[in-house]
């Protein structure tokens, strides 16, 4: 005669095995996730140096445009709000790479023959639940030659602000 097990001591046995199979499940998933957006983040990144710089060309060599520059180049804190506007730094060169000399800005505009956005410090904290990481973020630069620099041909200069 076969006998037949007991069927009482394997109840709640798929229980425990979901536990254990869809732990593992979920921080794979949350992991790829994650990796996703890390992913975009280091886009963005790359994206706001480029844009800032392109902005920095173009736009006069003073504080307010400087300020205005940052703002739009990081889309005004839209998409990474742990970006704040101290984080992005513009810089003006000289020829030889030398930084260029804002105190006069109407003779340093001549001088001026590159324009850098860079990013310093930046960290991002990842959303993996039961993680609580925060990675740290190399630094991004562009640099770009200057073009305008807020100046018009006729002479007269203009305001990005």
């Amino acid at each position: 005669m076969i006998k037949i097990p007991n069927l009482r001591k394997q109840k709640g046995m798929t229980s425990v095995e979901f536990a254990v199979v869809g732990g593992v499940f979920f921080v794979v998933l949350f992991a790829i996730m994650e990796f996703g957006r890390v992913m975009f983040v280091m886009n963005m990144l790359d994206e706001i140096t480029r844009r800032g710089a392109r902005l920095a060309a173009v736009c006069p060599v003073d504080a307010a445009s400087q300020t205005f520059v940052s703002n739009q180049a990081r889309f005004n804190g839209d998409y990474l709000s742990e970006l704040t506007t101290e984080m992005v730094d513009i810089e003006y060169f000289e020829e030889d790479g030398d930084p260029a000399d804002l105190s006069n800005p109407t003779s340093a505009v001549t001088l001026i023959r590159y324009v850098r956005a860079s990013i310093n410090g930046y960290q991002h904290q990842l959303l993996i639940p039961g993680f609580n990481v925060t990675v740290p973020v190399p630094d991004f630069s562009t640099t770009i030659p200057s073009e305008s620099l807020g100046v018009h041909p006729d002479g007269s200069s203009a305001s990005c602000t």
